[in-house]
């Protein structure tokens, strides 16, 4: 069995790759910046490691030992004003995981950029072969996650990169679980007119260290979902909660109009709004994804979205956040 350097450990993802990998029986040292997360990574059976994104030298000296980097932390925020910070943690703190790698001899990287490399600008249905355009956006997280995937490939490293859509599934406290509480509340006040993909987060992990066992170095996968209208999602929510919701979509440029307006304000109070002009504009969007390469190369299973929003649910129920 392996060791494996681990980011994100204490996230959503992040720590469902971890369990993954324990239970595959690999070691997994996993980055911890705070004493915090320690306890978490401790109990799902991982090694708190102290080092940051931002210096070489205590990545470089984490990674010692290890055969492998499971590259998962990342920063997700979709307001112009953090901008600068998103981007020194998901660009040049890939670059420094990147130099640290190499510094240490590890033998594979494996990297979970998004969907979102490729852009609201690309139209139809996402493949491998579909040309990336997150250059190209005004939404700086498109920006960050298509730069830091360039840098992976780039890298001389055997690398594996992975590109979720909409991750759901039990353990999300911030992404979904928002929406969801927010139902459960009846405190959603309307419903964007995108169409989701969504992809269960425990089989995302599972695919991501079967690629690596595999050796599927210098492949790229696509892992989404069930398609979904966002309106069909939260009415699916409303109807397992038994709460009332909204009956159709906003259009999107009353989404868009809002946003501009809440955000505008926000520079003001220096308050994060909820609605910023990025979010509007990602969640009028249709996601479309092809993910045939991951299904018959790892053996990927897209869960049928009611059974995924049961178990999200359930676990939420479980941890008092709904219900």
């Amino acid at each position: 069995m392996a060791i494996v350097f681990l980011t994100g450990a204490s996230g959503f993802l992040g720590g469902h790759v971890l369990r993954e990998l324990v239970a595959r029986g690999h070691t997994v040292k996993a980055l911890s910046r705070r004493p915090e997360t320690d306890a978490p990574i401790t109990a799902a059976g991982g090694e708190p490691v102290r080092a940051a994104l931002d210096n070489v030298a205590s990545l470089t000296a984490a990674l010692q030992g290890c055969d492998a980097v499971f590259h998962v932390a990342a920063d997700t925020s979709i307001w112009k004003p953090q901008a600068a910070q998103q981007t020194a943690t998901n660009v040049q703190g890939t670059a420094n995981m990147l130099a640290a790698a190499r510094a240490a001899g590890v033998k594979a990287f494996v990297h979970t950029s998004s969907t979102s490399a490729y852009s609201q600008l690309v139209t139809g249905v996402l493949t491998e072969e579909v040309p990336q355009r997150g250059g190209e956006s005004w939404i700086n997280y498109e920006v960050t996650k298509f730069e830091s995937e360039k840098l992976v490939k780039a890298s001389g490293l055997p690398w594996i990169v992975f590109n979720p859509s909409h991750i759901l599934g039990p353990g999300d406290r911030h992404n979904w679980a928002r929406l969801i509480m927010m139902v459960d509340q009846e405190k959603l006040p309307g419903i964007p007119p995108g169409v989701g993909a969504f992809a269960d987060v425990r089989e995302i992990a599972k695919a991501q260290v079967r690629a690596w066992e595999l050796q599927r170095f210098g492949q790229c996968y696509l892992v989404g979902g069930t398609k979904a209208t966002f309106v069909e999602f939260v009415q699916r929510i409303g109807k397992a909660l038994n709460r009332r919701t909204p009956k159709g979509a906003i259009p999107e440029w009353v989404l868009m109009l809002v946003g501009r307006s809440k955000d505008l304000l926000s520079r003001i109070t220096g308050k994060e709004p909820d609605i910023t002009p990025e979010g509007a504009r990602l969640t009028s969007y249709t996601l479309l994804v092809d993910s045939s390469k991951a299904e018959r190369e790892l053996g990927y299973v897209q869960t049928p979205l009611d059974a995924l929003l049961a178990d999200t649910l359930a676990w939420m129920k479980g941890e008092g956040m709904v219900g």
